[in-house]
């Protein structure tokens, strides 16, 4: 897999977001932000996929991070990282703070636009396929990845989205980022759990038959 980012960064957070509509705890605490983020950027590529494939994702904890890697290994896919330029820091993701900034963006839909340090993708019309990662928030995917998804062209792609979640499934937020893009052949996709292994991520990559 070959990390594209523009900016090398690591978040720390301590903080959980929602994963569904409602505001109880149990369900706030539904979410891949709870612990610290253990994902980083980098401009230099490890390894490279077939050029064909390509992985996106946002990461709040480090538990999509986790998966996307597993996935690129799977499917031989290159890795591009989606980075806020201002990043969330543990205030702005605490949900139990009805100021913090992450309650205000959920409470206003229209302050979600969140800026993002690049949306370019190199060599992005090569990509047959692409897999879009992200961690639900109040059920729907984290607004990072709207950014990303409406700023490309998904015409002749295939788009297989993919979340993770303490108990919350994919739900409808494929269908609201495929709407978003209004391009791209966009498939089912799968939620995985926090804590989700490498075998079973590679068992549902294979089980697409790439």
């Amino acid at each position: 897999m070959k990390k594209i980012a523009a900016a090398a960064m690591s978040i720390v957070l301590a903080a959980s977001l929602a994963a569904c509509g409602g505001t109880s705890q149990s369900d706030a605490q539904d979410s891949d932000t709870s612990q610290s983020d253990s994902s980083t950027s980098t401009d230099t590529p490890t390894t490279s996929g077939d050029g064909s494939t390509l992985v996106v994702y946002y990461s709040a904890q480090g538990h999509t991070e986790e998966v996307a890697n597993a996935i690129a290994n799977a499917a031989d896919a290159d890795i591009f990282v989606i980075e806020p330029s201002e990043p969330y820091t543990d205030d702005d993701l605490n949900w139990t703070n009805d100021d913090s900034r992450v309650s205000v963006e959920h409470d206003n839909p229209d302050q979600r636009d969140v800026e993002l340090t690049t949306t370019e993708v190199p060599d992005w019309d090569s990509y047959d396929t692409v897999f879009i990662g992200y961690p639900i928030w109040w059920a729907v995917a984290a607004w990072p990845v709207n950014g990303f998804v409406e700023a490309n062209d998904f015409t002749g792609k295939t788009v297989i989205p993919f979340c993770t979640s303490t108990s919350s499934g994919l739900g409808s937020s494929a269908t609201q980022l495929a709407e978003l893009a209004g391009t791209g052949d966009w498939q089912e996709g799968q939620r995985f759990s926090s804590n989700a292994s490498e075998s079973d991520v590679q068992d549902w990559v294979a089980s697409l038959n790439l």
